[in-house]
């Protein structure tokens, strides 16, 4: 049995696939990793936290970090 491996979703992508990459991953539907996603960066308690820790602003840092798992995830292979 091969392990599983996260991948960014050629068939679930919006941008680059990330968020349907991770919604296969946890076998969820991708709309609701983007929900998610969307939530948290409203979420005012987990902006301040955020901005705390790292001194960006949430929508930014958010942005920066789907940026690098764009580029860390690989794609996932065509099979």
């Amino acid at each position: 049995m091969e392990p599983k491996r996260l991948y960014r979703s050629v068939k679930n992508k919006v941008l680059c696939g990330v968020c349907g990459g991770i919604g296969e991953y946890f076998q969820i539907d991708p709309v609701m990793i983007r929900l998610i996603w969307i939530f948290l960066m409203m979420f005012q308690t987990w902006r301040n936290l955020f901005h705390w820790f790292t001194g960006l602003s949430l929508v930014g840092g958010s942005l920066i970090l789907y940026i690098i798992a764009a580029a860390i995830i690989p794609k996932a292979p065509e099979n």
